[in-house]
């Protein structure tokens, strides 16, 4: 079967294209609403300044009693015709007004101070103060950072929010600092985090060439957003979202009763996948099961999947039985079994395709369509397994570890951080993708990801909270999709609903139409004896 081509819409260079013209547009209407406020600047000063001068008449007029508005009608009256009557008099009067209507409707809003206020001067001379042991050294002839300096020198662009902390600042620092090694970058990064305030999450840009350091806070990722249908190609999985600055992609999805377009973590599988298998890290409650969960229901959209769940407690109950679902194993016993099934199939996949290759041939239908194995703490599994006397199951994921991304076979697997190191060398070697949920600290994200991140990890995180990193590629904040186990009692009723549309259809839900039970049934004539042995002749001949 044949392929269908993507919609023109959906392929990334003509959304960048469409992104770059809406932005022109925007851009092109924005100096042109400019340059029309500048040239009618004057007529909307004068006209603000009438309709105030209009607004104090009527509020004199209201407040004078009943018994003097005739008198000052008479006096208003006599005054125009006095003006009327003079040279010049009308002119002098149009200008007057006009001058008068100028000064009343000029900007009066304050204009912003010219520099930091005195508790904004503080925080960063307190700023300031404490990078120097960082920035500085004695045989430097002319400090840039030194005690009892100024900081305005060091700081080039700062920027407060309305709590009155530091939202955005800019620092230079000298060219002698070893802004390449991580150890002194990662000092300096926890030093600003904890002058500025821990409850925060900042992005540290190190621009090397420029001795550039340039601090921003993060707005909080959304954790609210439900699971959905995602509009996305085959062979892509959403693992999650991040901040708008690291990915040139965004997915329209449902957030309440609004339309939003969030920037997504895009996992790509498949033959010409460089990532072909994901390892998830995280703490007990980080969500490396909702991960889990969110990847199945994006499978089975075009898939079969195959889950091997050590934890026991019956997370992915909600997925027996279903279309496309070939197990749910919680026992040990099962676990071998369907991981031996899924090693047998990798082979007979890679076989089917040389053969087929060999012949010039495509390859068969059961081969293209991808297989997802999803193990949750399969370290349980291996300590049983030693206790009994059996073969660890991680054993038996090498073949589809090492030859699943030619047979498009996927492993997924999620451990805790204090099983991690029990995982085997297969499953370390081979699952170049990488996530780490929970509140971690850097040495533990980089022990996993294998790259420290450019954001600091907050304190307190939402379930699904935490990095990625797709093989070699940049570390980024990543927010889960809420996918919770639509059978916990804790479940709202929002979530349930989201995950269970989500599910495919029971497998064999569509029954016969129930038999009439009034008729009789049909007896059924016996076969004899001479006509099977018979038959059975003429099949062995």
């Amino acid at each position: 079967m044949a392929r269908r081509p993507l919609p023109r819409i959906l392929s990334k260079d003509s959304a960048q294209l469409a992104r770059m013209q809406l932005a022109r547009s925007r851009e092109l209407a924005r100096t042109a609403a400019d340059s029309a406020t500048d040239v009618l600047h004057p007529l909307i000063t004068v006209t603000r300044g009438l309709r105030v001068l209009a607004s104090a008449g009527r509020r004199r007029w209201a407040d004078t009693p009943k018994d003097r508005r005739g008198p000052l009608l008479f006096l208003a009256t006599s005054a125009i015709m006095v003006v009327a009557l003079m040279p010049y008099g009308p002119l002098l009067a149009v200008v007057t007004v006009m001058a008068a209507a100028a000064w009343q409707g000029r900007d009066r809003t304050p204009s912003a101070p010219a520099g930091p206020d005195a508790s904004q001067a503080e925080r960063l001379k307190a700023l300031y103060d404490a990078l120097v042991p960082y920035f500085s050294a004695p045989e430097d002839p002319a400090p840039l950072y030194a005690h009892g300096g100024e900081w305005e020198k060091a700081f080039t662009s700062y920027e407060f929010d309305d709590a009155g902390r530091v939202g955005h600042l800019v620092i230079r620092y000298p060219a002698y600092f070893p802004d390449g090694e991580p150890e002194p970058r990662a000092r300096v990064e926890q030093l600003l985090t904890a002058k500025a305030g821990r409850s925060r999450e900042y992005h540290f840009d190190w621009d090397e060439e420029g001795n550039r350091l340039t601090v921003t806070v993060l707005a909080p990722l959304p954790a609210d957003i439900p699971a959905q249908p995602f509009v996305t190609a085959p062979g892509e999985t959403v693992l999650g979202y991040t901040d708008p600055s690291e990915v040139q992609r965004t997915l329209p999805l449902s957030y309440g009763e609004e339309r939003i377009d969030v920037p997504p973590v895009v996992w790509r599988t498949g033959i010409r996948s460089t990532e072909p298998h994901l390892l998830a890290v995280g703490h007990p409650g980080s969500g490396t099961s909702t991960l889990l969960r969110s990847i199945a229901l994006q499978a089975l959209r075009h898939g079969d999947v195959l889950i091997v769940d050590g934890g026991g407690t019956g997370e992915y109950a909600c997925l027996t039985g279903r279309d496309g679902v070939l197990a749910v194993e919680c026992a040990l016993a099962g676990a071998l079994a369907s991981l031996d099934w899924a090693a047998r199939e990798t082979e007979r996949r890679l076989i089917a395709v040389n053969l087929a290759r060999q012949a010039g041939d495509p390859p068969p239908a059961d081969t293209r369509r991808p297989l997802w194995i999803l193990l949750d703490r399969p370290a349980v599994f291996t300590h049983l397994a030693a206790a009994d006397g059996r073969k660890d199951p991680q054993a038996l994921l090498q073949v589809p570890l090492r030859h699943g991304r030619a047979a498009n076979v996927t492993v997924v697997v999620a451990e805790q951080f204090d099983s991690a190191e029990t995982l085997g060398d297969a499953v370390r070697q081979h699952t170049r993708a990488r996530v780490v949920l929970g509140a971690t600290a850097p040495q533990q994200v980089e022990a996993v990801l294998g790259a420290a991140p450019h954001t600091t990890p907050p304190t307190r995180v939402p379930p699904g909270r935490g990095y990625a990193r797709l093989g070699s590629g940049p570390v980024h904040r990543l927010q889960v999709p809420r996918t919770p186990d639509p059978y916990d009692d804790a479940t709202s009723d929002a979530d349930r609903q989201a995950v269970l549309e989500l599910l495919p259809a029971r497998a064999g839900a569509q029954t016969a139409a129930p038999a009439d039970l009034t008729k009789p049934a049909p007896e059924k004539t016996p076969v004899p004896a001479e006509a099977v042995a018979a038959n059975a002749a003429v099949a062995e001949s």
